[in-house]
Parts: C-alpha cells; structure tokens; sequence
C-alpha cells in the first residue's frame, strides 16, 4: 500500500481543524501530520513537518492563508497548496491562483469536496468547486485571450501584512517588533494605506480588512 499523502491543516478555530481531521484521516490514502492556528504557525511548522501538502483557511489571525501560501511558496516549493475556505469570493479565488494553490474548496461542502480535492492536489491536478468553474475560469480566460492582466491588488505584500496588524488593535510599536522593522517604517506604510484606500483612520481601515477577509468581525 502506497504511503498516506502527509498534510497539514491550518485554521483557527479548533472545532474545524478536528472535523477536517477527521474527515480526512477517515480515509487511508490520507493523514493529518500536522496542525496550526494560524498563517505563521503553519509556516512554522512547515519547516519541521515533512508535508505534502498544506490545507489553508483563508482569514486567520497574525497571518492569512494567502500571506501564508505566498511565504511558503518560497520557503518549500514543494509543498501543495489547497484553501479551505468560507469565502466564495472572485477576488480570493485570483489570488489563490496567483499563490500557485492547487485548488479551492469551500468549507459548505467540505464534506462532499475535500477528499477529492486532496487527492487531484497529489496527482498535481487542479480542484476547483464547481461554480467557478463555469463562471471565474471564463472570465479569467476572457482576460487572457484579451491579453489583459488578472485584478490587480490594491495595497503591497507588506502593506497588507500592516493593516491586518492594525485591525486587529496592534500598536505601531508591537507592529514594529512582529515585522522586525522600525516604528518609524510602520507609520510611513500606514500613511501609505491611509492615501491609497481613500480613508481616515485605523476604524475605516478596520472595516476594509473585514470587508476583504484579513480580520473576521
């Protein structure tokens, strides 16, 4: 019998992370090698555990899955990416393309999809639920045949790693320390923010890191 593709699973909320274990480890072609709460325990982790494949929530606290995808992307080429997530969402689903995730799967029907999904992940196959499918993968094929560029994103890598921090309530200083950058280089991407969304303060910042899933309300 072939060897059990070895994934790890992160999400911050516990009860999810066992149900998916357990829908997981009920089958013998798969098993959960580890397990994290969010974005950058699963990078973390990532260096100890020897996966093949990382199954991401989307919205966590400190760090995204996508912020997370994006990291790992560089630090283990090999790993697969798959999202698990609640968001049905065309911009989420651009972005997890550009990541390089292997598929997107809500959790709705995880029941129903995530199996599958692991599986084309091993065999380097796209999963993809099935309204996008129809709609998103046209509209993206559209761009392309028009030879225009996928949604761009509005705000940088870095930039989106400070507005979730303030949204969450850190100071510039906790900022500072998480990001290793000085408190001064927090306030200028915050100006930065700031400007570039149009907005006032850290509450309408707040709102727009809700609005696009950096932060659950």
């Amino acid at each position: 019998m072939n060897t059990p593709a070895r994934i790890l699973l992160a999400d911050d909320h516990a009860l999810v992370r066992r149900g998916v274990r357990l829908v997981l480890e009920s089958e013998p072609d798969l098993t959960v090698v580890g397990e994290a709460d969010d974005g950058a325990h699963a990078i973390e982790l990532a260096r100890d555990v020897d996966a093949d494949l990382a199954v991401l929530d989307i919205a966590m606290p400190r760090m995204t899955g996508l912020q997370a995808a994006r990291a790992l992307a560089k630090s283990r080429p090999d790993l697969r990416i798959l999202f698990l997530t609640m968001h049905d969402s065309e911009q989420y689903f651009f972005e997890a393309l550009r990541v390089g995730a292997c598929g997107y799967v809500l959790k709705s029907v995880a029941d129903r999809d995530l199996v599958d999904a692991c599986r084309a992940a091993m065999r380097d196959e796209p999963f993809l639920y099935p309204g996008t499918e129809t709609a998103l993968i046209r509209h993206y094929l559209d761009l392309v045949r028009r030879g225009e560029a996928l949604p761009r994103r509005p705000i940088t890598e870095r930039e989106e790693e400070i507005l979730k921090l303030v949204a969450e309530g850190r100071s510039s200083k906790e900022i500072a320390q998480l990001l290793v950058i000085s408190v001064k280089t927090v306030d200028r991407h915050r100006a930065n923010l700031l400007q570039k969304l149009g907005m006032r303060d850290r509450v309408e910042l707040t709102r727009y890191a809700i609005r696009t899933g950096l932060i659950e309300p």
